[in-house]
């Protein structure tokens, strides 16, 4: 049983041999750790920024030109621009979790902003993968437009000089892509399922903590 518990357990049996803590001192100590976990929510977020815009820098020109090739660089562009607008859209979200959090007086705030925060990953986890999986569709639909030209793209990037039928180019780059896109999505969703849903469980588990408080 964590400490957490056991004070709280102290605090509602008057004969523990523990410490006894007022309603008050709990509340506090929830609320410290509530705040330090919104606040590492913060810093990861901003960590994955920096992380992902490092990474670009260290892309081969070569892994850029099918998107030349398909006259889709503007269009890449214009979705790295909405991916961090959105992102620091969600970096200012979790810093105003924060800061609602760290000057919270009340039981009842401090729950509020503990589900809005809640909400906030939630909706971040489902942006990055629905994100991922809408824009991998609609690169492969631009790239399935013109199927010859692909093939020729193909054959004159990794010198294949076998023949290839375009249908059945088309169905085995339809199902490269199809699986690619899913184990891809896996892995973002793992990913995530455990950087931030570790840090979801004990806001959860404050939360639950705060109800019984009030109860």
């Amino acid at each position: 049983m964590e400490e957490l518990d056991l004070l709280k357990k102290d605090w509602k049996k008057k004969e523990s041999t523990y410490p006894k803590l007022s309603f008050d001192e709990i509340y506090n100590l929830i609320h410290k750790k509530s705040s330090s976990i919104v606040k590492w929510l913060l810093i990861i977020c901003i960590a994955e920024l920096v992380f992902w815009s490092a990474l670009n820098l260290f892309f081969p020109d070569s892994s850029f030109a099918i998107f030349e090739e398909f006259n889709l660089m503007g269009f890449l562009k214009v979705t790295y621009i909405i991916y961090y607008l959105v992102l620091f859209g969600f970096i200012y979200l979790f810093y105003r979790n924060y800061k609602a959090i760290s000057v919270t007086d009340t039981t009842k705030k401090l729950m509020n902003n503990i589900l809005k925060t809640r909400k906030t990953v939630k909706y971040y986890i489902i942006f990055n993968i629905a994100g991922f999986i809408i824009l991998s569709v609609l690169m492969n639909t631009f790239f399935l437009i013109n199927p010859e030209h692909l093939l020729d793209f193909y054959r004159e990037q990794y010198n294949i000089s076998i023949d290839i039928n375009p249908e059945t180019f088309v169905k085995t780059f339809i199902i490269i892509q199809v699986i690619t896109i899913i184990i891809a999505s896996l892995f973002i969703w793992v990913f995530y399922r455990i950087i931030y849903g570790i840090l979801i469980k004990r806001l959860k588990k404050n939360y639950k903590e705060l109800a019984s408080l009030e109860i």
